[in-house]
């Protein structure tokens, strides 16, 4: 393959090895990124699935995962965490009982 490789943020689609749309990427860690596999934020973990029914309440949040700094999700993900400054990318969705 020859080229740039391709680039990855929040938002972008997944696929399997037969072109199959496994999700989206929803948040990264040292270890990768995390993908969303069902459409809507109801969707968005398991942890959020769980929400509202025998586990208990939840509350869908950001999280860094640089400084671990939770905040409120409003629209969208702060461009940048305001507790460590590390980019967006380093952002990702978080549940919080």
């Amino acid at each position: 393959m020859s080229g740039e490789p391709p680039s990855v943020g929040l938002g972008t689609a997944v696929y399997d090895d037969d072109g199959e749309k496994l999700g989206t990427i929803r948040g990264f860690d040292e270890d990768g990124f995390f993908v969303t596999t069902r459409e809507g934020v109801d969707a968005l973990s398991i942890e959020h699935e769980r929400a509202g029914h025998e586990f208990g309440e939840a509350e869908l949040m950001w999280r860094c995962s640089e400084c671990g700094e939770l905040g409120d999700l409003q629209e969208s993900f702060p461009e940048e965490c305001p507790n460590c400054g590390v980019e967006k990318e380093a952002i990702y969705y978080w549940t919080e009982d």
